[in-house]
């Protein structure tokens, strides 16, 4: 049993625990560029986590302990995105991760990385959302549609029905070490969105699609490390949603489409 006595006795930072945690303490990113020259870690001790998301957490600290505190939230159910962090390294969605499912007694927050830093752990998104619309994420049909619905069998619905549980929390963009070097990069979340629509036989502009993609910065910057594939929180394989663009890409150019 860990009681905030022995906490203070223990190398906190690589305890896994296999029991009842009694306090968790939280060491959170701090940063608000109004005040602060630099970050800085604050620690909070919260009892009785049992049942707690990280998001609960972040809750009861903002309501309870710490007004100041600054965090992104909105639907609580893994659908909006908005609640992505960093948790001892790892991305995840502060949500739907159950703090005593982390499994330790301290446990670090810290906002994504590769974004600007805003304040405390919202980061600024916009250079993630100009390369999500740079890809054009819309189906682009210019023939006449018809009377109802446009058809499409299962089985070309199966083919992009993974890309397309994508939520845009950023958490694969924001673990891709590409990101991290190169701003221009479309970065994992924005290709996957890609392939989702040049997958998808509705949509009419599959060559210009290909041509977004088909570059530098594009499908070919990927080092294909899956670390993208690792950090989302909807199991997405976004690094194969890359490697089925860079064979749609090879297909079109062997059958001279483009």
């Amino acid at each position: 049993m860990i009681t905030a006595l022995t906490l203070q006795e223990l190398d906190v930072e690589n305890v896994v625990l296999r029991g009842v945690i009694d306090l968790v303490v939280f060491r959170i990113f701090r940063f608000d560029p109004a005040r602060n020259d630099a970050p800085t870690f604050q620690t909070y001790d919260l009892p009785d986590t049992a049942g707690m998301t990280i998001l609960d957490a972040l809750i009861h600290i903002k309501e309870n302990m710490d007004s100041t505190l600054s965090f992104r939230r909105s639907c609580r159910s893994a659908i909006c995105g908005s609640c992505a962090i960093c948790a001892n390294g790892k991305n995840l969605l502060a949500c739907n991760t159950q703090v005593n499912d982390l499994k330790k007694v301290r446990i670090t927050l810290e906002p994504l990385p590769g974004f600007p830093m805003m304040r405390d752990l919202v980061v600024d998104w916009e250079p993630f959302f100009d390369q999500y619309r740079s890809v054009k994420p819309y189906m682009v049909a210019r023939s006449t549609p018809p009377e109802k619905e446009r058809i499409q069998d299962q089985k070309t619905r199966k083919a992009y029905d993974e890309a397309a549980q994508c939520i845009m929390c950023s958490a694969c963009t924001s673990s891709c070490p590409v990101v991290w070097t190169d701003g221009n990069y479309l970065g994992p979340a924005a290709l996957t969105k890609a392939w989702r629509f040049v997958a998808d036989d509705r949509d009419e502009i599959t060559r210009e699609r290909l041509a977004m993609v088909n570059n530098e910065e594009g499908v070919w910057r990927c080092h294909t490390i899956f670390r993208c594939t690792d950090s989302c929180p909807k199991k997405i394989d976004t690094a194969g949603s890359i490697e089925s663009l860079r064979k749609k890409i090879i297909w079109h150019q062997l059958t001279g489409r483009i």
